[in-house]
């Protein structure tokens, strides 16, 4: 089963996430599928928080990919900051 979790980097105190697609069976900092966006907790001055690409995370949520708790709150959060899509004409 594909599994959308949290990938650590970064080093010790200042963590950087890695938001992928992975088999559930992988270890948390094992191979991957795809790198669907970033997640930096400890974000300072510039430096963008949350990057995710929506669409990639509605194709593996759409082939059946299951989220943990982290990343499902991640996918909300970034869902809320997304822009409003322009009217057709």
């Amino acid at each position: 089963m594909v599994r959308i979790r949290l990938q650590r980097h970064g080093s010790t105190h200042t963590p950087n996430y890695r938001l992928v697609a992975c088999e559930q069976t992988v270890r948390r900092d094992g191979r991957f599928i795809e790198v669907l966006g970033t997640y930096n907790p400890v974000a300072k001055g510039k430096s963008v928080p949350l990057a995710l690409n929506l669409d990639r995370v509605d194709y593996w949520l759409g082939v059946g990919a299951q989220p943990s708790e982290t990343a499902r709150s991640l996918i909300k959060r970034a869902r809320k900051a997304a822009p409003a899509p322009a009217p057709a004409e």
